[in-house]
């Protein structure tokens, strides 16, 4: 995370009950949210290899499921990358990405199971805030979770304002969608070369 949970919990009197963490990665937050006190977390992450050390890493002080969310059911092809550890494996092919960060080269192609937010609309009073980092995909899963955000109070999300990767949502496009449900961007943070950073949105 770019932008500072601690202090926006602080700074808007947030009240999380729960973190649905999709693009977990290696469970980097965890410390974050435990000194925050959310013990109800879930964290997704996608890749076989990612997800071993996530297990390792979180243990069971998160439910962890090894599975990307979108818009569909079933299996879809990610693009993946060892340089930066699998941090920039995505969903989407690479465009921008490639020239701004030559030193990160995506090897190979592997199938994943893919699920729907909706999905797991039986949890729903258990978590009100997500936090989703999926290299572009960000809208695919909001679009997969159109039930589930009308119980969710908080998000914080990558956003670009260019195509790092194919056909990647941009920051208005996720601004117009998520204001449907109500939420009002409030938060922006732009960090490497400016055309991408995190954003946080509460629904008002």
């Amino acid at each position: 995370m770019i932008i500072d949970l601690e202090n926006l919990v602080s700074k808007y009197d947030l009240k999380i009950n729960g973190i649905l963490h999709i693009g977990a990665h290696y469970g980097g937050e965890i410390e974050t949210y435990e000194k925050l006190g959310i013990s109800n977390l879930i964290f997704f992450e996608p890749s076989p290899e990612t997800f071993k050390i996530l297990q390792e890493r979180v243990g069971t002080r998160a439910i962890l499921k090894n599975i990307a969310l979108g818009n569909t059911i079933g299996e879809i092809e990610m693009n993946v990358e060892t340089a930066n550890l699998g941090a920039s494996n995505s969903i989407l092919k690479p465009k921008l990405h490639l020239a701004q960060y030559p030193y990160i080269t995506f090897d190979k192609k592997i199938k994943v199971g893919i699920d729907k937010l909706d999905s797991f609309l039986n949890v729903k009073d258990k978590f009100n805030f997500i936090n989703i980092d999926v290299q572009g995909y960000e809208l695919e899963v909001f679009k997969g979770g159109n039930e589930y955000l009308n119980h969710i109070d908080y998000i914080m999300t990558e956003v670009n304002r260019d195509e790092l990767y194919e056909n990647c949502v941009q920051i208005e496009e996720l601004d117009n969608y998520l204001g449907t449900y109500g939420f009002e961007r409030v938060e922006t943070s732009w960090w490497d070369g400016g055309n991408w950073g995190d954003a946080f949105y509460i629904k008002k």
